[in-house]
């Protein structure tokens, strides 16, 4: 088995890979950068396995993806369709030689449209927030929201990752209120670690505006449950067909990524308050999400338990959302696990045929 790795050499999701391969006695994956991708420099082996992972935050990589003259300043927020075209570009790059991708692009693809990955998650059945058709700036947003009387939506970029450029907008008869990860300046938007609230309309439909032209996806906000004092969902990963492992992300606010500074929240804690049925439902929803990429080894499920516990809810499903530090189903973390798929003939019978959705999900340890 040959494996080769797209992605920046000092990922740390690169490394724990590498780290998995060795661990399980093969050979040293080849590692190829996404400037040798994107430049033709080196394209992988005919044969290979290739897994590909985000491009990340290279400012010469964002150049070469936006084909642009000039990189994108640290954080700004400039060019997400054309990011993303660059991303299909690369890795259909990456296929043309023959080699076989982890991921396939056509599932890439999908999965970094929010609003094509909401389309087929909702066509499969897969309990998902209400969407709003499409919405061109902030005032067809505020149109199309009294049409259907939402008060409260969460407004991405079609195109974004990791939170930027995302703003949980609730509306009143009186006044706004928009909390998001973008930092305002006369010159550009920019994506930032601390979360900031806007209560004057007039900025929140200039950020909405501004975004619009690399496309919206506007969905519905539902109500999360929360343990203690904080609101939670959770990540999990499914690998093969099956949901293994999972951490809680536990927020004081609408946003919940870890990266934020939020903080991952008791497991155990949370199975208790939901039930074993009301937990054997959502991962198998996490695994029915999963079938609708059924060319790639795994996915990143957001689920959002909703206050009850009794009803559940995909938010997003990710191409790279695997990283999960410390967490061990089995013995193995998700890099371990993605090997064990690719050694144990798993991930072959996953590409034939997805596993049957009535099998007990067991393993999701913290």
């Amino acid at each position: 088995m040959r494996l080769t790795v797209v992605g920046n050499p000092d990922n740390r999701r690169v490394g724990l890979f590498r780290r998995a391969v060795r661990d399980a006695g093969l050979p040293e994956p080849t590692v190829l950068s996404w400037m040798q991708v994107l430049t033709g420099a080196a394209p992988p082996a005919a044969d290979a396995l290739v897994r590909v992972d985000s491009p990340g935050e290279d400012p010469e990589v964002d150049r070469l993806l936006r084909r642009s003259a000039t990189p994108a300043r640290h954080g700004e927020l400039v060019g997400l369709a054309d990011t993303y075209a660059g991303l299909v570009a690369g890795m259909s790059r990456v296929a043309a030689g023959g080699a076989t991708l982890l991921n396939h692009p056509d599932d890439v693809a999908a999965l970094c449209d929010k609003r094509r990955c909401h389309a087929l998650l909702s066509a499969a059945g897969v309990p998902v927030p209400a969407a709003l058709p499409p919405v061109a700036g902030y005032a067809e947003l505020r149109a199309a929201m009294a049409a259907v009387g939402w008060h409260r939506v969460f407004v991405k970029p079609a195109h974004g990752s990791s939170a930027a450029g995302v703003i949980a907008l609730a509306v009143g008869p009186r006044r706004v209120q928009a909390v998001t990860t973008i930092e305002t300046t006369p010159d550009g938007l920019f994506n930032s670690l601390r979360l900031r609230r806007y209560d004057d309309e007039a900025t929140v439909a200039a950020l909405v505006d501004r975004l619009a032209p690399d496309g919206l996806h506007v969905e519905r906000w539902l109500p999360k449950a929360g343990l203690a004092d904080r609101v939670v969902d959770l990540r999990v990963v499914v690998v093969a067909g099956r949901a293994t492992h999972a951490v809680v992300r536990a927020a004081r606010g609408p946003l919940t990524n870890l990266h934020l500074g939020n903080a991952r929240g008791d497991l155990a804690a949370l199975r208790a308050s939901a039930g074993p049925a009301a937990w054997t439902a959502a991962m198998r929803t996490c695994e029915r999400a999963a079938r609708c990429f059924p060319r790639s080894l795994h996915v990143g499920v957001d689920l959002m338990f909703l206050v009850g516990w009794r009803r559940h809810a995909v938010a997003e499903v990710n191409a790279f959302g695997d990283l999960l530090p410390g967490v061990l189903a089995a013995g193995r973390d998700t890099y371990a696990e993605q090997v064990h798929a690719l050694t144990s003939g798993r991930w072959d019978r996953w590409r034939s045929a997805a596993p049957p959705p009535d099998r007990e999900v067991v393993g999701c340890g913290a």
